[in-house]
């Protein structure tokens, strides 16, 4: 996982497979493979997030990532 400050994003990298595409939900961005697999998250406004961090249900944006596809 990696902080860049001055564009206050994080950038969580899960796997090395190639991005096929990606969608946004609110301040995440989702790049995900051929076979829909999470490739790699982006999280906007960062600082933002970093301290709402226990209110956020990863299993709602799991579920979010499905059906979006």
């Amino acid at each position: 996982m990696r902080y860049d400050l001055e564009a206050n994003i994080i950038s969580w990298e899960i796997t090395k497979d190639p991005i096929d595409h990606a969608i946004e939900l609110g301040n995440f961005i989702i790049h995900l493979s051929k076979t829909k697999k999470p490739v790699l998250i982006e999280i906007l406004n960062a600082s933002k997030f970093a301290g709402q961090m226990d209110k956020i249900k990863l299993e709602g944006i799991k579920r979010q990532v499905m059906e979006a596809n």
